[in-house]
């Protein structure tokens, strides 16, 4: 695609003024701050990073030389002025967890934040507002005396909880998401107590079910016999942001929510919800004991309960009371996140991955355009459009396959599939059988601003061997291929996708690898430079490529790519979820996608023990970066922690959100 098309894009996208333009809602707002898009981003100057730090373990953020940070929020802070903060010392106790703690919790900042949205308020850019999802609950980072060992620790679990049932309306309470607004003090950035645009979603807040999937019977239940209205949001991994100011949650890792699966299946007639389950497996025992306290997380009592989740949730971060809209028709799978561009004649297009493995890669194109001139006719664009799923082929092309029903085609009511509402509702299902390429984790898909390529993080799969295994209710070649070349990928990778005519509507693809992940102090590992010797099945473990930069002594090694970003340069920044016993702790890196230092990739961010970073979100001038460190101190428990990071003073460590800049103010 040309640069001058791509440079209307970023205009569009990070310049925009204002996305309010209807005169109503205007009228209805205006007592609040107006959000924008506000930027300079085409008068930037890139600033490149001279020095990459070295892995550590060190229970600290560690910062390349030149930058800073400062902690802007933390897990348990109030958002509210009249409600007390849950701090490390408070969490050394249970004597805050009493009936109300689920009501408070309502007030204050959520745990483990993920994903993370930031939209300019006015055109000054120092103020804004934040949209932060909350992944899940620990409990033993969250809880004291959590039965934490034994050989018996799950039952021992399961009687802490029915001892303690407000634990639970406090976990619901401490999940989904949190709008915060900020205000950049001469000092950095800080959050604003009481904000008229503030606002907490939980697990049990209401929301509006949209698309294809709108009342079908799959998505009735006892408490909602019509299927059109659902409580919560939760297990909401990464993110992504609309061109009208929206903000997009992913669901993910629903399935650790339900109880008592195998025990309804084994005793009841309803195979069109068992088949519904058939490729996203429910647990007989729940990861959080919410099923042992509220009867719809017990499949026994609402079976069709979790179909009503894993999808992707748009809120509004500038109407306060609308209720948030499960968008059905970018499908139900394990979301990481959505991430969305312009196709060429102005509709919305929105890449996403299922973040398990031998799962797929998706894209969304609306059936409409957007409007830059009217936001109110942008709002719903989401529920209609076409769902693909991608085949990568060994040739280096791939095709976008349609997730459509057609009595036709193969998605049909023979094999399964009666409406669109069904296949998007078992849309893993729908694409196994149209052919869709298995893939190593795939977690965020983002696309670049600048070039229109889209870029996908592969974290990784340590059962990516050699044989066809039943896998997640179907059979699947565990092989290596050529998309996911390594076995036992315990690194991972970033692929790099070119869309047919640099238009994100096409439906055929190029494809390449842009990164395998690993250590290139390891002198072991072969360090490839040619993209040509990367074949399937003929790779080692260890083995590591770098978009083709051949000087393996100046990369920093890297290990699980999760969550990506652009800065308004176009630069890839990557932050990791690995098992520290690879490398060292979590961290972030920055990486030139173009040009001669193309793969030339630096870690400039290292997180405290036990964390993962998340977010990677930038201001529009780029002066920012914000960065989730979320569950640092995993591993450890509040009785004891092995991380004391963010309060020091041998206290729990805590989640929290951190803004990284340069020392000098210039963009990062």
């Amino acid at each position: 695609m040309s640069a001058e098309y791509f440079g209307s894009i970023l205009e569009q996208r990070l310049s925009r003024r204002s996305f309010v333009a209807s005169a109503g809602l205007l009228t209805s707002l205006s007592a609040l701050p107006t959000l924008s898009f506000a930027s300079n981003a085409t008068t930037l100057v890139q600033k490149a990073v001279t020095t990459a730090i070295e892995p550590t373990r060190a229970d600290t953020l560690t910062l390349a030389a030149g930058l800073r940070s400062d902690l802007l929020i933390r897990s348990g802070d109030a958002l509210f002025k009249d409600v007390a903060p849950i701090d490390g010392k408070t969490l050394q106790s249970l004597a805050w967890l009493d009936s109300e703690a689920g009501k408070r919790q309502e007030k204050l900042f959520g745990t483990n934040n993920d994903a993370l949205a930031f939209f300019p308020t006015g055109s000054g850019g120092t103020a804004g507002v934040l949209c932060v999802n909350h992944e899940y609950v620990m409990a033993e980072l969250s809880f004291a005396e959590w039965p934490n060992a034994g050989p018996n620790r799950a039952e021992a679990r399961q009687a802490w909880l029915k001892d303690r049932p407000q634990a639970v309306a406090w976990m619901q309470a401490a999940h989904g998401v949190s709008v915060v607004q900020l205000e950049k003090a001469p000092h950095g950035w800080r959050t604003i107590s009481d904000g008229p645009l503030t606002r907490r979603i939980t697990a049990n807040t209401p929301m509006e079910i949209r698309g294809p999937a709108k009342g079908h019977e799959l998505m009735r239940t006892n408490v909602d016999p019509n299927g059109t209205v659902v409580l919560g949001t939760f297990a909401n991994c990464a993110g992504g942001k609309t061109p009208w100011g929206t903000y997009l949650t992913a669901e993910e890792n629903i399935q650790d929510y339900f109880g008592s699966a195998k025990s309804w299946a084994d005793n009841t007639q309803d195979n069109a919800t068992i088949e519904a389950h058939r490729r996203w497996p429910l647990r007989e025992r729940s990861a959080y004991g919410w099923d042992l306290i509220d009867a719809r997380f017990d499949v026994r009592q609402e079976p069709r309960e979790p179909l009503r989740h894993g999808w992707i949730v748009e809120i509004d971060p500038q109407q306060p009371t609308a209720p948030p809209k499960k968008r059905t028709a970018l499908g139900r799978f394990c979301h990481e996140g959505a991430n969305t561009i312009l196709t060429r004649d102005g509709r919305v297009a929105a890449y996403m991955g299922d973040d398990a493995k031998f799962e797929y890669v998706y894209k969304f194109v609306s059936r409409d355009r957007y409007n830059p001139r009217d936001r109110a006719a942008n709002l719903d664009l989401l529920d209609h459009g076409t769902l693909y799923v991608a085949r990568f082929d060994a040739s280096g092309r791939g095709t976008w396959l349609p997730l459509v029903h057609d009595e036709n085609g193969p998605l049909n009511s023979r094999n399964g599939f009666a409406s669109q509402a069904e296949v998007v509702i078992k849309c893993r299902a729908a694409a196994d059988l149209l052919g869709a390429t298995p893939m190593d984790r795939p977690e965020d898909v983002e696309p670049s601003p600048i070039t229109g390529r889209v870029y996908m993080a592969l974290t990784k799969n340590d059962e990516r061997q050699t044989a066809n295994k039943v896998f997640n209710g179907r059979t699947v070649d565990f092989g290596p291929n050529a998309a996911n070349p390594r076995p036992q990928n315990d690194f991972g990778h970033i692929v790099e996708l070119s869309e047919d005519d640099s238009d994100a509507a096409s439906t055929r693809f190029a494809w390449n690898l842009f990164l395998l992940a690993g250590d290139p102090r390891n002198t072991q590992a072969k360090f490839l430079t040619d993209a040509d010797a990367i074949a399937a099945g003929a790779l080692a473990r260890e083995d590591l490529y770098y978009a083709g930069f051949a000087d393996r002594s100046k990369v920093s090694p890297i290990a699980c790519p999760d969550n990506l970003g652009f800065d308004p340069t176009g630069r890839l920044w990557v932050v990791t979820d690995a098992d520290t016993g690879l490398i060292g702790n979590n961290g972030c890196y920055v990486v030139p996608t173009s040009g001669p230092e193309r793969g030339y990739l630096r870690q400039v961010v290292s997180a405290p023990v036990g964390a993962e970073i998340c977010g990677c979100e930038f201001t529009p001038d780029g002066r920012t970066l914000f960065l989730a460190i979320q569950h640092p101190g995993e591993g450890g428990s509040v009785d004891a922690p092995v991380s004391h990071w963010p309060d020091g003073e041998g206290l729990p460590a805590r989640s929290a959100v951190v803004a990284i800049s340069r020392e000098d103010g210039s963009p990062l």
